[in-house]
C-alpha cells in the first residue's frame, strides 16, 4: 500500500469538467492535503482536459460506461444519468488506499479531510429516500477485486434507478442498517432540495455545511454571470431544481476567479465559452436538435407567464420542480414562514 489518499471526481463532459475545476478549486482553496484526482470520458475537449491538468495532481481518461436503462431512468425524468455508471472506475484507483468520491456538481465549503478517517463505503442520506445514501459524496477503498464485482453485479442485476446510486446502494446494501460509523452527516452532502423541503432544519444547521451538492437537472455552469453586478442573471429553462441563489453566486465567483484564468490559457486567442452547454461539450444522451441555454428562448417564453394556480405550485413541489430563484425562493418561504408563526 502506498499511505496515499486522494478526492476524485469524474467529468464525462466540458460542463461537468467546468463543474470539476471548480470543485478541485475549492478543496484547494480550503487547505486539503490529499491528492486530487479527476476522471475524465472521451466528450471532454482537450482545452478544458489543459485547465484540469492545471488542478488536479492526477487527469486520468477513462471509458463511457452506460446503463442504457431508459425505463428506468424514465422515471426520474433523467435520461443523462445512464453514463454515471462510469463512475465505478474509481475503484480501479489501487495506487491509493483510500478515496473520497465527489460529484463534479459538489462543492467544498470548508476543509473536509477528516472525511478519510472513515471506512468504505461511508455517505450520506439521499434526501429523497434517507434509507438509501447519495452517491455524490463517498468514502470507498480502490480495489481490483471490488470492481470486478461491481461490474458483475451490474451486468447481472442492472441498477433500480438506472443510475450509478442504485447500483451502489444495492451493493453496498447494509448501509441502512449495519455500521451507523458509516453514514455521513448530512452537511456533508446538502442538496438544496433539502433545503427547500425543511427549511428551519437549514436555518439551524445550514451554517455549518460543509459540502453542497447542486442536484437536479440545470447545473450552475447552465447559467450566465454578470462579473461587475456580481449576479447570476441568465437561466436555463426549465424547472430550477436543486439550486439555491447564495450558493449558486458562490460558485460563479470561484468559477470566475480560479478558472476562467486556466480556461483563458488554454483557448489561447479564442473566447472562453460561458456556460457549460457548448457544442462539443453536450451530455451524451442529449438529443443534438435541442437548443442550448444560451440559445434565444422561444417567443412564447418572452410573454408574460400566466400565474400559477396553488394546485399547479403544489405538483411542482411533489415533483420536484420548484422555482427556487422566484416564487419559491429562499426569501420569499421565509417571508411566509414568519408570517405564519406570528
Amino acid at each position: 500500500m502506498s499511505g496515499e489518499e486522494a478526492f476524485v471526481t469524474l467529468a464525462t463532459n466540458d460542463g461537468y469538467a467546468k463543474g470539476a475545476m471548480v470543485l478541485g478549486s475549492s478543496l484547494r482553496e480550503h487547505g486539503t492535503t490529499r491528492k486530487l484526482v479527476a476522471l475524465v470520458g472521451p466528450h471532454v475537449t482537450e482545452p478544458c482536459g489543459h485547465a484540469l491538468r492545471a488542478i488536479f495532481d492526477e487527469v486520468c481518461p477513462v471509458d463511457v460506461l452506460d446503463s442504457g436503462d431508459s425505463a428506468r431512468l424514465a422515471l426520474m425524468q433523467r435520461p443523462d444519468l445512464g453514463v454515471t455508471f462510469t463512475k465505478l472506475h474509481c475503484w480501479t484507483l489501487t495506487r491509493y488506499d483510500k478515496c473520497v468520491f465527489m460529484d463534479a456538481d459538489t462543492m467544498a465549503l470548508s476543509n473536509i479531510d477528516e472525511l478519510f478517517e472513515r471506512e468504505e463505503l461511508s455517505a450520506a442520506p439521499d434526501p429523497g429516500w434517507p434509507d438509501c445514501f447519495n452517491s455524490g459524496v463517498f468514502v470507498f477503498r480502490p480495489s481490483v477485486e471490488t470492481h470486478e464485482k461491481l461490474l458483475t453485479f451490474c451486468a447481472e442485476n442492472g441498477s433500480f434507478d438506472g443510475g450509478d446510486q442504485g447500483v451502489l446502494n444495492s451493493f453496498f446494501n447494509t448501509w441502512a442498517t449495519a455500521d451507523i460509523s458509516k453514514h455521513l452527516p448530512f452537511l456533508y452532502n446538502l442538496s438544496s432540495i433539502a433545503i427547500y423541503s425543511y427549511l428551519p432544519a437549514f436555518k439551524h444547521y445550514g451554517r455549518d455545511a460543509k459540502v453542497v451538492h447542486f442536484l437536479g437537472k440545470s447545473k450552475p455552469w447552465s447559467y450566465t454571470y454578470d462579473v461587475e453586478s456580481g449576479k447570476v442573471v441568465d437561466f436555463p429553462e426549465g424547472p430550477q431544481a436543486g439550486l439555491h441563489p447564495d450558493y449558486l453566486r458562490d460558485w460563479w465567483r470561484l468559477y470566475t476567479a480560479s478558472v476562467v484564468p486556466l480556461l483563458r490559457r488554454a483557448y489561447g486567442d479564442e473566447p472562453v465559452p460561458s456556460s457549460g452547454m457548448e457544442e462539443g461539450s453536450r451530455d451524451i444522451h442529449e438529443d443534438e436538435t435541442a437548443s442550448s441555454p444560451s440559445a434565444d428562448p422561444p417567443s412564447e417564453a418572452s410573454s408574460s407567464p400566466r400565474p400559477m394556480s396553488s394546485e399547479e405550485r403544489k405538483q411542482r413541489w411533489e415533483a420536484g420542480q420548484m422555482d427556487y430563484l422566484g416564487d419559491d425562493s429562499f426569501a420569499n418561504i421565509e417571508r411566509k414562514l414568519d408570517s405564519f408563526l406570528k
